[in-house]
């Protein structure tokens, strides 16, 4: 599959009879909410594990040096902690836009913090996506985000958010927190790295 996935997203699923719709984000849509919304609550959705194992190359690195960012992996059990959005479904324009290099749109049950479900939409970045990079140690995936950098910043500053807000959050995710460690100690080793603290 292309990395590309704009016009695929525009076909998969239509919204026009609906007023409002739920979006679960659990990667840059925690701490980076750029577009508009009704209502915005901390939730979480079961059966998938948060993993940098998605490449980035139009925000947090570029085609020859590509980021690394999260997307979700099939894991049975495992519960991932996130942020839910409730957004007019003409916000789907911009969101498409900015989660068009290997990112698709699936339906999903949401739990809110009070218990209370909801079905809504969430974007993951498939394997047979283009822009896939799979697995990699923690420490691998530190070193390359030490040094990556796009036209939204540091790869650095996407992983650092992310784990203060998965803190503020309440949430441990041992995977994210073991690549920050690693990355804070490759960012005091590595001179050329831009440090973002």
């Amino acid at each position: 599959m292309s990395a590309n996935t704009l016009e695929v997203n525009r076909t998969r699923f239509r919204f026009d009879d609906h007023e409002a719709v739920w979006l679960f984000g659990y990667g840059s849509l925690i701490f980076k909410a750029d577009f508009p919304f009704i209502e915005r609550r901390s939730a979480s959705i079961t059966g998938w594990s948060r993993r940098f194992w998605q490449g980035s190359h139009d925000h947090r690195g570029t085609l020859e040096a590509p980021g690394r960012v999260a997307t979700l992996i099939e894991t049975p059990q495992a519960r991932c902690k996130g942020m839910a959005y409730l957004i007019s479904p003409q916000v789907f324009e911009q969101l498409d836009f900015r989660e068009k290099n290997g990112y698709l749109r699936f339906c999903t049950e949401m739990t809110f913090d009070d218990g209370r479900h909801a079905q809504g939409l969430v974007y993951i970045a498939t394997p047979d996506n283009s822009a896939f990079l799979g697995p990699a140690s923690e420490s691998e995936i530190a070193l390359q985000i030490a040094t990556a950098t796009g036209p939204s910043g540091p790869n650095a500053d996407y992983l650092l958010h992310l784990a203060e807000s998965l803190r503020s959050l309440g949430d441990h995710d041992a995977h994210v927190f073991e690549i920050e460690m690693q990355l804070r100690l490759a960012l005091g080793s590595c001179p050329r790295a831009l440090n973002p603290l």
